[in-house]
Protein backbone atom coordinates (compact mmCIF):
# COMPACT_ATOMS: atom_id res chain seq x y z
CA UNK A 1 0.00 0.00 0.00
CA UNK A 2 1.06 3.40 -0.69
CA UNK A 3 1.70 6.08 2.38
CA UNK A 4 1.44 9.68 2.41
CA UNK A 5 3.94 10.82 0.23
CA UNK A 6 1.44 10.27 -2.47
CA UNK A 7 0.02 13.32 -1.18
CA UNK A 8 0.57 16.67 -2.04
CA UNK A 9 -0.89 19.29 -0.79
CA UNK A 10 -3.55 18.90 2.16
CA UNK A 11 -6.00 21.42 4.28
CA UNK A 12 -9.16 21.22 5.71
CA UNK A 13 -11.06 20.84 2.24
CA UNK A 14 -8.64 19.27 -0.17
CA UNK A 15 -5.86 16.66 -1.21
CA UNK A 16 -4.05 16.55 -4.26
CA UNK A 17 -2.56 13.51 -4.86
CA UNK A 18 0.31 12.35 -6.55
CA UNK A 19 -1.44 8.89 -8.14
CA UNK A 20 0.67 6.42 -9.03
CA UNK A 21 0.30 4.31 -12.67
CA UNK A 22 -1.60 1.63 -12.19
CA UNK A 23 -4.05 2.39 -9.47
CA UNK A 24 -8.00 2.87 -10.43
CA UNK A 25 -9.28 5.97 -9.01
CA UNK A 26 -12.48 4.53 -8.11
CA UNK A 27 -13.94 1.14 -8.54
CA UNK A 28 -15.01 -0.01 -11.95
CA UNK A 29 -18.41 -2.25 -11.83
CA UNK A 30 -15.88 -5.30 -10.91
CA UNK A 31 -15.96 -3.82 -7.56
CA UNK A 32 -12.10 -3.56 -7.41
CA UNK A 33 -10.93 -2.86 -3.58
CA UNK A 34 -7.76 -1.72 -4.22
CA UNK A 35 -8.57 1.93 -5.46
CA UNK A 36 -6.64 5.48 -5.08
CA UNK A 37 -9.69 6.75 -2.87
CA UNK A 38 -9.60 3.10 -0.99
CA UNK A 39 -5.83 4.35 0.03
CA UNK A 40 -6.89 7.62 1.41
CA UNK A 41 -9.38 6.75 2.70
CA UNK A 42 -7.64 4.21 4.92
CA UNK A 43 -4.97 6.77 5.42
CA UNK A 44 -7.63 9.10 6.88
CA UNK A 45 -8.68 6.55 8.87
CA UNK A 46 -5.59 5.44 10.61
CA UNK A 47 -5.17 9.04 11.84
CA UNK A 48 -8.92 8.74 13.84
CA UNK A 49 -10.69 11.02 11.29
CA UNK A 50 -14.04 10.31 10.51
CA UNK A 51 -14.32 11.80 6.99
CA UNK A 52 -13.73 10.11 3.45
CA UNK A 53 -11.94 11.51 0.55
CA UNK A 54 -14.22 12.29 -2.31
CA UNK A 55 -12.65 12.43 -6.29
CA UNK A 56 -13.18 16.01 -7.95
CA UNK A 57 -12.05 14.54 -11.11
CA UNK A 58 -10.51 11.23 -12.48
CA UNK A 59 -7.18 9.62 -13.92
CA UNK A 60 -7.88 6.32 -15.70
CA UNK A 61 -5.63 3.24 -14.36
CA UNK A 62 -2.61 3.74 -16.57
CA UNK A 63 -2.30 7.42 -15.81
CA UNK A 64 0.16 8.58 -13.14
CA UNK A 65 -0.10 12.52 -11.65
CA UNK A 66 -2.02 14.85 -10.19
CA UNK A 67 -5.72 14.53 -8.92
CA UNK A 68 -7.68 16.72 -6.48
CA UNK A 69 -10.12 14.77 -3.78
CA UNK A 70 -12.01 16.95 -1.30
CA UNK A 71 -13.38 16.21 2.35
CA UNK A 72 -17.04 16.34 1.81
CA UNK A 73 -19.50 16.38 -0.62
CA UNK A 74 -20.05 19.73 -0.90
CA UNK A 75 -16.44 20.74 -1.13
CA UNK A 76 -16.29 18.04 -4.42
CA UNK A 77 -19.84 19.47 -5.81
CA UNK A 78 -17.75 23.06 -5.97
CA UNK A 79 -14.77 21.44 -7.37
CA UNK A 80 -16.63 19.80 -9.68
CA UNK A 81 -18.54 23.15 -10.74
CA UNK A 82 -15.17 24.14 -11.85
CA UNK A 83 -14.28 21.48 -14.03
CA UNK A 84 -17.80 22.15 -15.69
CA UNK A 85 -17.16 25.57 -15.86
CA UNK A 86 -13.92 25.13 -17.44
CA UNK A 87 -11.78 26.52 -14.95
CA UNK A 88 -9.07 23.85 -14.12
CA UNK A 89 -6.24 24.38 -16.10
CA UNK A 90 -4.50 20.87 -16.33
CA UNK A 91 -1.46 19.75 -18.39
CA UNK A 92 0.05 16.39 -19.12
CA UNK A 93 3.35 14.98 -20.43
CA UNK A 94 2.93 12.26 -22.88
CA UNK A 95 5.38 10.21 -25.28
CA UNK A 96 4.03 9.16 -28.28
CA UNK A 97 5.19 7.22 -31.07
CA UNK A 98 6.98 8.54 -33.98
CA UNK A 99 8.72 12.52 -35.01
CA UNK A 100 5.81 14.81 -34.92
CA UNK A 101 6.28 17.56 -36.78
CA UNK A 102 4.54 20.80 -35.87
CA UNK A 103 6.03 22.03 -32.69
CA UNK A 104 2.75 22.92 -31.70
CA UNK A 105 -0.94 22.62 -32.95
CA UNK A 106 -4.71 21.69 -32.15
CA UNK A 107 -6.76 18.83 -31.78
CA UNK A 108 -10.39 19.19 -32.27
CA UNK A 109 -12.02 15.99 -32.99
CA UNK A 110 -15.50 15.09 -31.61
CA UNK A 111 -15.78 12.17 -28.73
CA UNK A 112 -18.82 10.76 -28.73
CA UNK A 113 -20.46 13.39 -30.51
CA UNK A 114 -18.96 15.55 -27.79
CA UNK A 115 -16.64 18.57 -28.22
CA UNK A 116 -13.20 17.56 -27.72
CA UNK A 117 -10.38 20.23 -27.80
CA UNK A 118 -6.65 19.19 -26.87
CA UNK A 119 -3.84 21.67 -27.45
CA UNK A 120 -0.70 20.80 -27.45
CA UNK A 121 3.51 21.17 -28.19
CA UNK A 122 6.29 19.71 -28.61
CA UNK A 123 8.81 19.68 -25.74
CA UNK A 124 11.35 16.72 -27.58
CA UNK A 125 11.92 14.36 -30.42
CA UNK A 126 13.60 11.12 -29.53
CA UNK A 127 15.16 8.12 -31.38
CA UNK A 128 11.42 6.94 -32.82
CA UNK A 129 8.87 9.25 -30.42
CA UNK A 130 8.23 12.58 -29.34
CA UNK A 131 7.55 13.94 -25.75
CA UNK A 132 4.87 16.50 -26.13
CA UNK A 133 3.22 18.64 -23.26
CA UNK A 134 -0.75 18.55 -23.89
CA UNK A 135 -3.45 21.03 -22.31
CA UNK A 136 -7.20 19.84 -22.13
CA UNK A 137 -9.52 22.17 -23.11
CA UNK A 138 -12.25 20.30 -22.39
CA UNK A 139 -12.38 16.63 -20.57
CA UNK A 140 -13.25 14.26 -22.19
CA UNK A 141 -12.70 10.11 -21.09
CA UNK A 142 -9.26 9.34 -22.70
CA UNK A 143 -8.83 12.17 -24.76
CA UNK A 144 -5.49 12.58 -24.92
CA UNK A 145 -5.27 8.71 -25.97
CA UNK A 146 -7.86 8.97 -28.14
CA UNK A 147 -6.72 12.41 -29.96
CA UNK A 148 -3.21 11.27 -30.83
CA UNK A 149 -3.92 7.82 -32.00
CA UNK A 150 -6.44 10.10 -34.60
CA UNK A 151 -3.60 11.88 -36.03
CA UNK A 152 -1.29 8.97 -36.05
CA UNK A 153 0.88 9.77 -33.23
CA UNK A 154 -0.81 6.72 -30.77
CA UNK A 155 1.07 7.10 -27.02
CA UNK A 156 4.03 4.65 -26.17
CA UNK A 157 1.97 1.65 -24.50
CA UNK A 158 -1.10 2.77 -25.97
CA UNK A 159 -2.61 -0.80 -26.34
CA UNK A 160 -6.91 0.24 -25.61
CA UNK A 161 -6.87 2.75 -28.60
CA UNK A 162 -3.61 1.27 -30.64
CA UNK A 163 -2.22 -1.96 -30.79
CA UNK A 164 1.03 -2.75 -29.04
CA UNK A 165 2.77 -4.62 -31.67
CA UNK A 166 2.69 -2.08 -34.17
CA UNK A 167 5.03 -0.16 -31.74
CA UNK A 168 8.78 -0.41 -31.79
CA UNK A 169 9.23 0.59 -28.29
CA UNK A 170 7.64 -1.12 -26.00
CA UNK A 171 6.59 0.32 -22.77
CA UNK A 172 3.71 -1.55 -20.32
CA UNK A 173 1.67 1.25 -19.66
CA UNK A 174 0.09 4.17 -21.96
CA UNK A 175 2.82 6.68 -21.36
CA UNK A 176 0.63 9.84 -20.11
CA UNK A 177 1.54 11.53 -16.29
CA UNK A 178 -0.93 14.65 -15.31
CA UNK A 179 2.25 17.07 -14.28
CA UNK A 180 0.55 20.07 -14.00
CA UNK A 181 -2.84 21.24 -12.39
CA UNK A 182 -4.54 24.71 -11.60
CA UNK A 183 -7.71 25.51 -9.84
CA UNK A 184 -9.25 28.10 -7.36
CA UNK A 185 -9.92 27.35 -3.76
CA UNK A 186 -13.35 26.52 -3.35
CA UNK A 187 -13.61 28.12 0.41
CA UNK A 188 -11.27 30.71 -0.10
CA UNK A 189 -11.08 31.96 -4.13
CA UNK A 190 -7.43 31.48 -3.66
CA UNK A 191 -5.53 30.03 -6.89
CA UNK A 192 -3.54 27.00 -6.21
CA UNK A 193 -1.10 25.41 -8.74
CA UNK A 194 1.00 22.20 -8.80
CA UNK A 195 3.42 20.14 -10.42
CA UNK A 196 4.36 16.61 -10.72
CA UNK A 197 7.66 15.61 -12.27
CA UNK A 198 7.69 12.54 -14.39
CA UNK A 199 7.41 9.05 -12.66
CA UNK A 200 10.32 6.47 -12.64
CA UNK A 201 9.28 4.78 -15.73
CA UNK A 202 9.43 7.52 -18.00
CA UNK A 203 12.56 8.65 -16.95
CA UNK A 204 13.73 5.39 -17.58
CA UNK A 205 12.55 5.59 -20.77
CA UNK A 206 14.00 9.08 -21.94
CA UNK A 207 17.51 7.70 -20.66
CA UNK A 208 17.48 4.26 -22.64
CA UNK A 209 16.64 5.78 -26.06
CA UNK A 210 18.93 8.54 -27.91
CA UNK A 211 18.03 11.38 -30.11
Amino acid sequence: MFDEKIIVYEDDSLLVVNKPAGVLTVPTPKQEKYTLTAILDNILKKRGLKINAFPCHRLDRETSGLIIYAKSRAIQDAMMRQFKDRLVKKKYIAFIQGLIKSPSGVISFPIEGKEAVTKYKLLQRRKGYSIIEAELKTGRTNQIRIHFKMIGHPLLGERKFAFGKDSRIKFRRAALHASEIQFAHPVNGSILSFSSRLPDDMNKLIGSLNY
